[in-house]
């Protein structure tokens, strides 16, 4: 079976966010098939992400400075079991995508917050941020979802995904 080549790097060349594009590789590969991805940079946070998918990987650092990444899915029983709100390693693949890093506060809030009030239990929403919401927390609380957060590489961007809680 041959890997699946996902190359990146012109998305971050462009100052793009290749996250969508990555984890859509990941749900079109076939059982068995690794995940080939070029990157510009070392992908440090997206190996905690595919190491909760069930992937095991190998980063190569290319000539040029840029890296290559072979993702390869290990054994069933090396997967850990259910998602709970409390492990976001344990969470769904997100199914709502968002791109809030041109907007200013409180437009980010108000638009995590309207996705939020249409998504069902267990579904998890991925948003790209200009700077870390520290107001959206307590909200994100109170209304029974879970969230987790952190910065980019660059600490240009902050990403935070939002699992869904149960709506009252």
């Amino acid at each position: 079976m041959t890997d699946l080549e996902l190359d990146v790097r012109p998305i971050l060349r462009n100052g793009g966010e290749p996250f969508g594009a990555i984890m859509g590789a990941v749900n079109s590969l076939l059982p068995g098939q690794r995940l080939k991805l070029f990157a510009t940079f070392r992908p440090e946070p997206l190996f905690r992400v595919m190491e909760a998918k069930g992937f095991g990987f190998e980063a190569t650092p290319l000539a040029d400075g840029d890296w290559q990444v072979l993702f390869t899915p290990q054994a069933p029983d090396l997967v850990s079991g259910g998602s709970t709100p409390d492990n976001p390693d344990s969470w769904a693949d997100p199914n709502h995508y968002l791109d809030l890093t041109d907007l200013d506060p409180p437009e980010p809030m108000v638009r995590i917050l309207a996705r939020l009030e249409d998504m069902d239990e267990g579904e998890v929403l991925f948003a790209l941020l200009a700077r870390e919401p520290l107001f959206l927390f307590p909200e994100i609380k109170a209304r029974g979802h879970a969230w987790a957060g952190d910065f980019d590489a660059s600490g240009t961007a902050y990403r935070l995904m939002v699992r869904a809680g149960r709506q009252t």
